[in-house]
């Protein structure tokens, strides 16, 4: 069962999510605006195990609202608007989103998209700490932490498990339908620019260190890197 938090401004939307997710035994609060979603994140930040929040909302836009509450709240963000284009995709990935939907959206998808967003965040039990070194590159696996010579860098959940994904396949030619299937965690279809969207901030948090990140044109990317 997760706590999800629905923002949106149409009620319809609102009550086709709460249908879904309560169906699946998930509990559900409502927000009408980004400025309630805020005010109810301040009040309480451990509230909510996930939120859903619209981008176009009067009061306060989506992009706001979830810039502000990731200030307190350590909740995943799935993103829903009317509006693919790739600027609106990269600019919530940068504010922090773990996932983009767009609208007319399938509400099965919908909840297999919550799940796999929840199953990758989810911390591991009892799970040893094991430290991946590539030049000035660091990540922590038991701690999920990222450095670029010696800088904390802050990916989102998703980049992260982009990252160790293509890491602890060094060397390896994967395609596109791998990386989506194994860090995406269902059956995607849709718009596979996601994956490009996700390379392109990975390798902006990478900064020296983008060239590890290596595109097969055709076929998907490699992850190239010394060891040390």
């Amino acid at each position: 069962m997760y706590r999800i938090l629905v923002v949106d401004d149409e009620e319809k939307i609102r009550a086709l999510i709460r249908k879904y997710a309560e169906f699946e035994g998930h509990k559900i609060t409502e927000a009408e605006n980004g400025m309630q979603a805020v005010e109810l994140c301040r009040k309480d930040p451990g509230a909510f195990d996930i939120i859903i929040m619209d981008v176009m909302m009067p009061e306060l836009d989506g992009f706001s609202a979830a810039a502000e509450i990731k200030k307190t709240c350590q909740a995943p963000v799935l993103m829903l608007s009317a509006r693919g284009e790739e600027y609106d995709k990269i600019h919530g990935f940068e504010l922090g989103a773990d996932d983009y939907v767009v609208k007319p959206f399938s509400p099965k998808e919908l909840m297999l998209r919550i799940n796999a967003i929840m199953n990758r965040v989810r911390p591991s039990i009892a799970q040893p700490r094991q430290t991946e070194s590539f030049g000035g590159l660091t990540v922590d696996l038991g701690a999920r932490t990222v450095s670029v010579d010696g800088q904390r860098v802050e990916l989102s959940p998703k980049e992260y498990d982009l990252l160790t994904y293509l890491m602890k396949n060094k060397g390896l030619a994967l395609t596109r339908e791998q990386l989506l299937t194994n860090v995406w965690g269902y059956d995607f279809y849709g718009d596979d620019r996601t994956l490009d969207t996700h390379i392109k901030l990975l390798r902006k948090r990478l900064g020296p260190y983008s060239g590890f990140i290596v595109t097969l044109r055709g076929v998907g990317y490699r992850f190239e890197a010394p060891d040390v």
